[in-house]
């Protein structure tokens, strides 16, 4: 089975457009299931059945792995177990018969345009370090990258005199992105002053360089953002994707169509982005809570 495993994955990096953190979540989630197999004494795929597979899923249940977790494994194993029918190598699919539990459904944290001008002004804009780091930032909020996105991105993907941007996503397809006046300008003002020092003698097309001339990588993203969220006094867990939920909200609370939120996104399904239609009502009625004289029982009264 790791046999198999291995040449699972050279599969997904060599021939299919997945991210390189989607194969890694890929490889663990199965890695799991043969762990699991070995303990529960089955020692070939024709032993692996529908009870096998349903001992695995009460196990996961017992040990308290929340749904969306489950649904994300049963996601990967029906992957690998279709690649293996393909390569012959079984014609069982142990999981046809079986359904993913319904995750429950929590609606996305955002930040509010005050905590986001604050993050946005955290970096120090006398680094080369902190020129990248308040570019990234401020692209991230105008054009709701993913952070596999953003850190992709070349030389050759942005053009500063119509603000817009090609983007590569997710199955590599291709969309045009945009940007505001501060994400432009701050992208020409690293791009002038920040980007050549990082770069030195190295050779890249990269738009964003770590201190060693290279592309930037996803992890340190999220350490850039946990560090500026903390210098800017935000009391709260803040993460790459948090930008994009914020910049979903946002645009859809100032009157935008929810189709071209959807393509600015990226989703293949207009559900994907449903999802911050509620975000956007939820905030309403917060704001509607907390303005009303008369909102709630004994409010305004007397």
């Amino acid at each position: 089975m790791k046999e198999l495993l291995e040449k699972y994955v050279r599969h997904l990096e060599l021939e299919r457009s997945i991210s390189p953190l989607t194969v890694r979540n890929y490889a663990s989630d199965i890695r799991g299931f043969v762990d699991f197999l070995s303990t529960d004494g089955v020692k070939s795929l024709d032993e692996i059945d529908r009870l096998t597979m349903r001992r695995y899923l009460a196990g996961l249940h017992d040990a308290g792995t929340a749904k969306a977790s489950i649904s994300r494994k049963l996601s990967a194993l029906r992957s690998f177990f279709r690649y293996l029918e393909r390569e012959k190598l079984t014609d069982k699919q142990p999981l046809s018969t079986l359904s993913a539990p319904k995750p429950e459904r929590r609606l996305p944290s955002f930040l509010t345009k005050e905590e986001v001008s604050r993050l946005l002004q955290s970096p120090d804009a006398s680094t080369p370090q902190g020129l990248r780091d308040r570019a990234m930032l401020e692209l991230l909020y105008a054009s709701g990258l993913r952070l596999s996105e953003i850190v992709n991105l070349d030389l050759g993907s942005i053009d500063l005199s119509s603000r817009q941007l090609r983007i590569w996503g997710k199955g590599a397809k291709e969309r045009i992105g945009l940007m505001g006046v501060p994400a432009a300008k701050a992208l020409e003002t690293y791009l002038k002053l920040g980007r050549f020092k990082l770069q030195g003698k190295t050779e890249t097309r990269a738009l964003f360089l770590n201190r060693y001339g290279k592309r930037i990588a996803e992890r340190r993203v999220q350490y850039m953002i946990t560090k500026c969220a903390k210098q800017a006094g935000l009391d709260m867990r803040i993460f790459p994707h948090m930008m994009r939920h914020t910049y979903a909200t946002h645009l859809l609370d100032g009157g935008a169509d929810l189709r071209v939120v959807q393509d600015l996104l990226g989703h293949a399904r207009l559900s994907s982005t449903q999802i911050y239609t509620h975000v956007s009502q939820s905030q309403i009625r917060r704001t509607y809570l907390a303005a009303h004289p008369r909102s709630s029982v004994g409010k305004g009264e007397g």
